[in-house]
């Protein structure tokens, strides 16, 4: 009798468990892997699918896709870690339109839509930890508003925000010149926007390399919360980018307009894009301080690139900042200048190449730790300390904000901690 009974348990839990899955829409399957920035080959390999005599581990996904095959629970369960969703999300009957971006600044939106879709997956994971630090805040009583969020209007005009810019940050100009180099200016200000409440992260992927998001793709973004402000940089780009990068988005945060950015020589006819790039320009370029350079004008192309290279130089920024800035100022006209970018870009991507191929197989570089720690921020790593040793953060909800595994958020902190003694 009992015998019956359990048979009769278990068809009732199984019939249970297919009902549950032919409601979910495999479509829905499809838009978490690919809004997830994932092909179906990288895909399968997440979700621990193997080959068979029967399938293939890519034709298994693909028969859940097509709704040939339904998924046990245990697979959905593990959907929706590796795709970064909510298990409700799944029983959805249709796919939702895609992620807000905030608003996307993108002179041109030329990007594919798998780096779209792995850009998405990027914006909902840092809007995601950006929300939990907040929340951190809150319960361990640090909170307060950021009373320059938001604090300028374009009306005011870039010498002025610029200037609203420096005096908070506390930067001198003749702190930008004695920098030393491109690197050391980028810790300077990097620093500075930290003291003053300001996260600032270099990310360019979603948790591995094999989703890497090109600098072509977008440069960077501002969250302009008013009490969690944060400005992802793409990694992806080059070092001596970064410091104009950074300044473009805490103009973003000043004027209150979170969004994503692209690439400095797609010279947007953004209102809002133009006047955040004139502002960075001025503050890493004051205009009362650097040469005037209009006889450039009719100069040959070599003369051009000597006068950019010798004022990049002396001022710490990439060479692509200086010449938006002689665009800006008519010292070069558009013509020009699309030169000029299109030689700065092929440079980058030889150098990648090179340094790619050069690469040797024992040369680790920094260790996964350190450049994890470059990659957060001291402000970030600082506030997860402090909230683990309260006893307001569990392990779990710190390797989430941090971006890694659970077993990793001790190290982590750890080898930032000996580090700042």
């Amino acid at each position: 009798m009992r015998y019956g009974s359990g048979l009769s348990s278990a068809r009732e839990g199984t019939q249970s468990a297919m009902a549950q899955a032919e409601r979910i829409n495999p479509r829905i399957l499809k838009w978490a892997r690919e809004t997830a920035g994932l092909t179906v080959e990288e895909a399968a390999e997440k979700l621990g699918l193997n080959d068979s005599a029967r399938a293939t581990a890519i034709q298994k996904l693909q028969a859940f896709e097509d709704g040939t095959t339904t998924l046990s629970r245990t697979m959905l369960e593990r959907a929706a870690s590796v795709y970064r969703r909510p298990l409700i999300a799944f029983y959805m009957s249709d796919p939702p339109a895609r992620g807000d971006r905030g608003e996307d600044f993108r002179a041109t939106r030329s990007a594919s839509d798998r780096d779209n879709a792995t850009l998405d997956a990027l914006l909902r994971d840092v809007r995601a930890r950006q929300q939990m630090v907040r929340e951190v805040l809150d319960e361990t009583e640090e909170a307060q508003l950021r009373p320059f969020v938001g604090s300028a209007r374009i009306e005011d005009g870039p010498k002025t925000v610029a200037g609203a810019i420096r005096i908070a940050l506390g930067v001198s100009e003749e702190q930008q010149r004695r920098s030393g180099n491109t690197g050391a200016l980028f810790s300077i200000l990097r620093s500075a926007a930290e003291r003053v409440g300001i996260y600032v992260l270099l990310l360019g992927d979603v948790g591995s390399h094999h989703s890497d998001i090109g600098e072509d793709v977008f440069r960077g973004f501002a969250l302009a919360d008013d009490v969690a402000p944060f400005v992802v940089i793409n990694d992806n780009d080059a070092a001596a980018a970064r410091s104009f990068t950074l300044m473009h988005e805490l103009v973003h945060i000043w004027i209150g307009k979170s969004g994503v950015s692209g690439p400095l020589r797609d010279v947007p006819n953004n209102v809002i894009e133009r006047f955040c790039n004139d502002t960075a320009s001025e503050f890493l370029l004051p205009s009362d301080a650097i040469p005037d350079f209009s006889t450039l004008l009719r100069a040959p192309l070599n003369e051009v690139t000597g006068a950019i290279q010798d004022l990049g130089s002396a001022w710490k920024v990439s060479e692509p900042a200086v010449a938006y800035r002689f665009v800006q100022n008519g010292w070069i006209n558009s013509a020009v200048a699309s030169q000029l970018f299109a030689i700065y870009v092929d440079r980058w991507r030889q150098q990648k190449q090179r340094e790619k191929v050069n690469r040797q197989p024992d040369d680790k570089g920094p260790s996964y730790y350190r450049m994890g720690r470059f990659r957060l921020g001291a402000r970030l790593l600082s506030v997860v300390r402090r909230a683990l040793q309260d006893d307001t953060l569990t392990h779990t909800r710190a390797a989430r904000i941090l971006g890694v595994g659970p077993a990793s958020v001790s190290h982590l902190l750890q080898e930032e901690r000996l580090a700042g003694r």
